[in-house]
């Protein structure tokens, strides 16, 4: 057996590679296609599982299709919605989905949804099929695809649920929750926990009751009685999310966080903001202070120009910066940072 390695020291392995990726050519970033193929290869040494080796096999085309379908779709923001399956269209909150999804339709995004019945289908109903994406479940019950989906070419339907989950929070600008039962609260939690970690990017997260509903603040006393009182997480953990009873409410959450912020991005371990519109004079320096506490020892705030490290974003090259020596732990400090950068 040959012994496989990621450095190029396969010798005549390594040729043989480069020579099928340049045969099927053109390939985009053939160094990581490279990497894919020997991680395959050294699968098939190392493994002697069939199971393994199929859920290898799965997530990768599931990863690739979903890359696919939404390549083309990359510089429209898209608003990922969750709920229940099971909510009627004669409920109230119904209702507030399809106006939800209709409106966003309207403001130039794209929803996406788990595809199926329920908040899913009423969102995908309001934003119509050309504004619509699913991203759908294999489960012997209740999930099959809804009416506004049915056909579409931007519906894909899953095996496993981490890799629907990435396509969910990977694809969007923001998040939506209205009520549910496991699978909502999964993706809420989820959603949470990868932005508080660092693993997600900050994007704006609402969460939607009915007017006069208590859903959302139950669970949010819950965090509060519970979470943050046995010090199982911070008080700034609460700016990670923003609950409303409105679609007024949400919609506004949403369009407010792009204001002036368009994204980020870590270059050589400095947090790089992209900002739509500069600052005014004096801003930077009462931000430095306010989040002093978010940097690191010594750090600092910075405005600047595009960076070389970013030449790979053209469309980007003109917007100003920001340049945050942030510390990589106060996450929700970092939303409210984003929240307050937009205030001016």
């Amino acid at each position: 057996m040959i012994r496989l390695h990621f450095t190029r020291s396969n010798e005549e392995i390594d040729t043989e590679i480069d020579g099928l990726i340049e045969r099927v050519g053109p390939v985009c970033c053939p160094e990581l296609v490279r990497e894919m193929i020997i991680a395959a290869l050294k699968a098939g040494q190392e493994s002697d599982s069939r199971a393994d080796l199929k859920l290898m096999n799965t997530t990768m085309k599931e990863m690739r299709i979903t890359g696919k379908v939404f390549a083309p779709y990359r510089k429209i923001r898209k608003v990922t919605v969750f709920g229940s399956a099971r909510t009627r269209q004669d409920e109230p909150v119904y209702q507030m989905a399809v106006a939800f999804g209709r409106e966003l339709a309207e403001r130039g995004f794209m929803v996406i949804t788990g595809g199926g019945g329920g908040i899913m289908e009423a969102a995908n109903e309001g934003a119509g099929p050309d504004h619509s994406f699913g991203v759908n479940i294999r489960l012997p019950f209740e999930q099959k695809p809804n009416e506004t989906l049915e056909g579409n070419p931007r519906l894909i339907t899953y095996k496993y649920f981490f890799n629907r989950k990435v396509a969910f929070l990977k694809e969007a600008c923001a998040i939506a929750l209205f009520p549910g039962g496991f699978g909502t609260l999964d993706e809420a939690m989820e959603s949470l926990t990868l932005m508080q970690t660092g693993k997600a990017n900050i994007i704006p997260l609402v969460l939607i009751d009915e007017p006069g509903g208590t859903y959302w603040t139950k669970w949010i006393r819950f965090f509060e009685d519970e979470l943050f009182g046995e010090g199982y997480i911070s008080k700034s953990d609460f700016s990670l999310f923003k609950r409303v009873d409105s679609i007024a409410a949400a919609i506004e959450h949403i369009v407010f966080f792009y204001r002036r912020f368009q994204s980020v991005r870590y270059v050589n371990g400095t947090l790089v903001i992209r900002m739509l519109t500069p600052l005014p004079e004096g801003a930077v320096n009462e931000l430095a202070v306010r989040y002093s506490d978010m940097l690191l020892d010594g750090g600092k705030i910075q405005e600047s120009g595009g960076l070389p490290a970013e030449a790979d974003e053209p469309d980007l090259a003109e917007l100003p910066r920001l340049l945050v020596d942030f510390n990589r732990h106060d996450f929700g400090r970092l939303r409210s940072f984003i929240g307050a950068l937009n205030t001016y």
